[in-house]
């Protein structure tokens, strides 16, 4: 069985919808990136070097505590749309999947630790945790980081701190995010206050893929935008201090929405949940879009026979490339939106 496979057919923890504020809070992640002493980057190295940095980084990795029983996919051994399941996944990076020589992605089973080799660092690990669980996911990935502290040489300057590709990430190399799902912020038209208000404490808001995505189902990621100056305890903190402001927004944004139009939000949610289980035919973005409202519903307690981690599957299992991965076969972009339809259908009960 390929490593793709086996992560397809295996559960996904961190959209198991557990942790505080499931329903805001999709998932929290935690990135450190990390690389070699006297090694080039990745984008100057010649292949036989990065060849050399994928065998010692991913030996490194799978003799850790940690990552023993991780599975390795290397990426220059699988085809592009392979490498699009795992962006979409949030796995691997879109410069991982267009640039992808002599790299590949260490996973640890169920998903919630995994490494990216010779991305734009030599080493990139991430950990994946559900809802609001900055904490855990930070633990869990300084674990890893202190076994491969043991294994591996970092560059790692006394002035600036771990040295990484690009100068944004140098000092702690560290990226702190979450997932949240806003949908009554973007109704009242306050999305530009909060990113300018977090932009001027030096967080970061993208889309649910990262840097350069789009905003899908009024799901976004916030994250820290300084690696240096900070230490990792600092920058854990000040996200979560602020994420939690922003949930607050969010909250009397809905409540707003409840005392001023209960009768119009409660239709668009019903429709919304209706057109979910009844349609033949569905893209993925008008599929995001109904779904964040099925989301707030539940969020609401309006719509009482779904759970968050269903809703967290299928926002993951309905992107073109899983679809053709399940299918086994290419499909047309109309063949997907059939097929996406029968699929959500599937799991909402729907006829």
């Amino acid at each position: 069985m390929s490593g793709l496979r086996q992560l397809m057919e295996s559960p996904t923890e961190w959209l198991e919808g557990a942790g505080e504020e499931e329903e805001l809070v999709l998932s929290s992640r935690v990135r450190l990136a990390r690389n070699l002493d006297r090694v080039p980057f990745p984008h100057r190295a010649k292949p036989s070097v990065k060849r050399e940095v994928l065998q010692q980084v991913e030996k490194s990795l799978l003799d850790s505590a940690s990552m023993r029983s991780a599975i390795t996919i290397e990426m220059d051994a699988i085809p592009a749309n392979d490498r699009m399941v795992l962006l979409e996944r949030h796995l691997v990076s879109i410069e991982m999947v267009q640039d992808h020589e002599k790299s590949a992605l260490v996973v640890q089973k169920g998903e919630r630790l995994s490494a990216m080799i010779n991305e734009e660092d030599h080493l990139r690990i991430q950990s994946l945790e559900s809802g609001l669980s900055i904490r855990s996911a930070f633990e869990r990935i300084e674990e890893l980081d202190d076994e491969l502290d043991e294994r591996l040489n970092y560059a790692f300057s006394e002035n600036l701190g771990f040295l990484t590709a690009c100068p944004t990430n140098v000092g702690t190399g560290l990226r702190v995010s979450a997932m949240v799902h806003l949908p009554g912020i973007v109704h009242n038209k306050d999305l530009p206050q909060i990113i300018k208000g977090l932009n001027n404490v030096r967080l970061t808001v993208r889309g649910m893929y990262g840097e350069g995505s789009n905003a899908m189902g009024n799901i976004f990621q916030i994250s820290n935008g300084i690696t240096l100056g900070l230490s990792e305890e600092d920058t854990v903190r000040g996200l979560e201090s602020h994420l939690r402001k922003v949930l607050e927004f969010e909250k009397k944004a809905r409540e707003v929405l409840l005392r001023k139009a209960r009768s119009l939000l409660e239709d668009r949610i019903y429709r919304a949940h209706g057109i979910l289980r009844s349609a033949r035919l569905v893209t993925s973005k008008e599929a995001m879009d109904l779904l964040s409202d099925v989301r707030l519903g539940v969020g609401l307690g309006i719509i009482n026979d779904v759970s968050i981690a269903k809703l967290n599957e299928l926002l993951i299992m309905i992107k073109p490339m899983h679809l053709q991965e399940l299918h086994g076969r290419p499909m047309s972009p109309e063949e997907r939106d059939k097929v996406r339809a029968d699929f959500i259908r599937g799991k909402l009960g729907g006829s």
